[in-house]
């Protein structure tokens, strides 16, 4: 398969222009309860491999992967699907054939890879965190909602019934009004505080490193970024905040209506220029709403956890969040229901009745079935893009060094100009959102 060239790309995509913008904005189909999506997989490896899984009910009618080993490999499961190194080049020959994407890529490429599906009148499933970049989870919500695709970000546990549960609990008003919310998580469990290495190994030949790279600033190769450890470079991930923030503080985020805050201040440590932190702890602070009190959420990661005299009758842990109201706490474990304390207090507590509807054939499930017209996305862009703007703000905080105050109308901090360059990153020449 011949390379194609990013001039190519855009020539012949303006050659046919008109007949691209009638599928952006006219194409609806209908499909019958039988009938099965043709979708695109935009990244083969690591996360990519339980995303398959998750759509394999469909037809997998194109793949592609910058890595050609990963990719390789889905070509065994899929022989029949057409295969590509570069998504852009996929969208622009296949787009005729593809009623929807999902994107597993390392979070730099996120959205260049979702606008450009979207663009096509596609519908997307994206991984979390939704975007890079603020102002890039802005720009995909504007889009899914210009192109009227049905979207979803892979924050999976957002289907579980323990989260909806809890959710239906804590709106309920069991513990009282809610004030301050203690999330943890066990990550990084990669090499964050480090800087960049400085010798050049060889790319290896099946790797397509420019294409990796993407819209993110140029370096040479190395092995400490691909396959994995991305996830704690700057330029590439988002660290351990970015990574779980859109699992772990979905809970708050959702039962709360948080929306963005007007505060956040990080504190954590080593300050690297390249990498996140080895450990970090953030502080949001957010307005009443809709008759709802302030709230102070607590994010702690790296070995750090809520102080013990919140909950000493049970065993603190990462991944679970704690919430403190004013008649009582919620000790709630990622994906699991609320244990609420104390406990002999709330011994005879009955739940609410369900409100939120469930999602028994989980997270990808539930996207497939609202593309086909069947319930809704529950995670869809319009959510998940107000929900990776509040965690990315926690990098925002910790990478200038200042306690941030927030905009956001505005979409902007207005007592740090540094805080720019975090909010909206510049793109490498040749890529644009």
């Amino acid at each position: 398969m011949e390379k194609t060239t990013r001039r190519e790309f855009l020539k012949r995509s303006a050659q046919y222009g008109m007949s691209l913008w009638l599928v952006a904005h006219s194409w609806s189909p209908a499909y019958s309860q039988n009938e099965k999506l043709n979708i695109g997989i935009i990244a083969c490896g690591g996360r990519g491999w339980g995303n398959i899984d998750g759509v394999s009910t469909e037809n997998i009618v194109a793949i592609c992967d910058v890595d050609e080993n990963p990719l390789g490999e889905a070509a065994k499961r899929f022989p029949r699907a057409y295969k590509y190194v570069d998504f852009r080049q996929m969208l622009d020959e296949r787009h005729h054939e593809i009623d929807a994407v999902v994107v597993s890529t390392p979070d730099h490429t996120h959205a260049v890879a979702a606008m450009a599906a979207m663009q096509l009148g596609k519908h997307v499933y994206c991984e979390k965190p939704l975007t890079h970049s603020v102002y890039e989870a802005r720009k995909l919500a504007e889009a899914a909602k210009r192109y009227k695709v049905v979207t979803q970000m892979g924050n999976n546990g957002h289907a579980s019934d323990g989260l909806r549960r809890s959710v239906e609990i804590l709106r309920s008003g069991a513990i009282g009004a809610i004030r301050e919310v203690h999330s943890s998580t066990d990550r990084p469990i990669w090499p964050q505080g480090i800087d960049r290495p400085t010798d050049t190994p060889p790319v290896p030949r099946t790797l397509h490193w420019d294409l990796w790279l993407g819209p993110a600033p140029e370096r040479p190769y190395h092995p400490a970024y691909h396959p994995f450890n991305w996830r704690g470079w700057w330029d590439f991930g988002t660290g351990a905040l970015g990574d779980m923030g859109c699992h772990i503080l979905d809970t708050a985020f959702w039962a709360l209506e948080l929306g963005a805050p007007v505060s956040v201040e990080a504190e954590g440590e080593p300050h690297h220029r390249e990498t996140g932190p080895k450990w970090s702890i953030i502080r949001y602070e957010f307005p009443a709403r809709k008759g709802m009190p302030p709230v102070t959420l607590y994010w702690y990661d790296g070995g750090k956890l809520p102080p013990k005299e919140l909950a000493p009758e049970i065993d603190i842990h990462p991944n679970a969040t704690l919430f403190i109201g004013e008649k009582g706490r919620a000790w709630v474990p990622h994906g699991g229901e609320p244990v609420l304390l104390p406990r002999d207090k709330f011994a005879d507590y009955r739940p609410p009745e369900p409100t939120i509807p469930r999602a028994p054939r989980g997270h990808h499930q539930e996207w497939i079935d609202a593309c086909k017209g069947r319930g809704k996305a529950m995670s869809d862009f319009e959510y998940a893009a107000k929900l990776t703007e509040m965690v990315l703000l926690g990098n925002v905080a910790f990478r200038t060094g200042h306690k941030i105050y927030y905009d956001a109308r505005r979409m902007k901090v207005t007592n740090c100009a540094e805080a720019e360059k975090y909010i909206r990153r510049e793109y490498r020449r040749g890529w644009s959102l």
